[in-house]
């Protein structure tokens, strides 16, 4: 099978699952035109985040990496009434992007809170515990990010942790890649961590050969 053939499953998949949503397109397209990478989840990769963070009863949802605002709206759809996402985006161009995004989509900062900045430097500062996090920035960081997640989780908290594979090349202990240094990082961070009972999963589709991990907060 090929990147394409991937690409089309996915499409099919979506078109057979996901109504048409023009909230979701339009993000997608103002990302790209103010010049935003397009490294957005896929289309059924954010109903899984949606429907995850519904299986948990997430009223408060922490995301770290927002980029243009299009999975923080596939996980704010998923908060009861009263509920509350916090997102962390380093860069401000996103930051701002991402802001009109949601206000397209109905989320106005009473429910969606964007926090500009490093989020190492951000995470510290936030208060209270959350239901449910999804960290999705640089993979450098990814066990630093697990680690900061945790002392804002509670026993039940979700994690899920995007792009952990690296198209195939996580296995490779001998990589200087630092995206795959990061990655393996946290794989030894989450095997040692008491705290933590976690899986990954390899996934194909239209992002190509990567995969994530769903973890819960013991």
């Amino acid at each position: 099978m090929t990147d394409k053939t991937w690409a089309e499953i996915d499409d099919y998949l979506a078109g057979a699952l996901l109504a048409p949503d023009p909230v979701l397109d339009d993000a997608l397209a103002d990302s790209a035109a103010a010049g935003l990478p397009s490294i957005a989840v896929a289309p059924n990769q954010g109903k899984l985040l949606h429907l995850l963070a519904r299986m948990a009863g997430a009223r408060t949802i922490l995301e770290i990496g927002t980029l243009g605002g299009y999975s923080t709206i596939w996980l704010a759809r998923a908060l009861p009434p009263g509920g509350k996402l916090v997102t962390c985006e380093y860069d401000p161009k996103h930051a701002e992007v991402a802001k009109a995004n949601l206000a397209r989509a109905g989320f106005g900062e009473d429910v969606t809170e964007i926090r500009v900045g490093a989020a190492l430097d951000t995470l510290p500062t936030l208060s209270g515990s959350f239901d449910f996090i999804f960290i999705d920035a640089d993979k450098v960081n990814l066990a630093n990010y697990v680690r900061a997640s945790l002392e804002l989780a509670r026993p039940g908290t979700t994690i899920v942790v995007d792009n952990v594979v690296r198209q195939g090349r996580v296995t490779d202990a001998g990589s200087t890649d630092p995206n795959v240094r990061g990655a393996r990082e946290m794989y030894d961070l989450l095997s040692a961590e008491p705290r933590l009972d976690a899986t990954a999963v390899q996934t194909v589709g239209a992002k190509g050969h990567d995969g994530f991990v769903l973890a819960l907060v013991r």
